[in-house]
């Protein structure tokens, strides 16, 4: 189970990165954390950028609401989401649960916007 703390201004929350993935993709829960997998190499912090993309399109906040609050050098990342704690436990959760079937990679790449329409999520480049 993802470890989901409590912060000043939101929730934060464990990530497991792996840089140089063949895509970029939430690979389900890793020793409490949330593991991702990376396209882009850990250079000049790219993949920090890529990460705070991937989770701010996949939890449907601005940019500016995903901060990376520890391990900016490390593959085991604190990363903390600003929004309501309510409305982000509902999205974090559910991300551990993916798997690689074809329904998840369906579900990945479209989500729901407000007013009921869909829209596939920015690519990271």
């Amino acid at each position: 189970m993802i470890e989901v703390r409590e912060s000043a201004g939101g929730l934060s929350f464990l990530v497991r990165v792996q840089p140089r993935a063949s895509r970029n993709e939430i690979d389900g829960e890793w020793q409490g954390a949330l593991r991702i997998r990376l396209h882009v190499p850990p250079v000049e912090g790219r993949a920090n950028e890529a990460l705070r993309r991937l989770l701010a399109a996949h939890l449907n906040v601005p940019l500016a609401a995903v901060r990376i609050t520890s391990g900016q050098r490390s593959r085991l990342k604190r990363v903390e989401a600003v929004p309501s704690r309510l409305f982000l436990m509902q999205k974090i959760v559910p991300l551990a649960d993916f798997s690689r079937s074809k329904a998840t990679l369906q579900y990945t790449a479209r989500f729901r916007v407000p007013g009921g329409k869909r829209r596939a999520p920015t690519r990271a480049s």
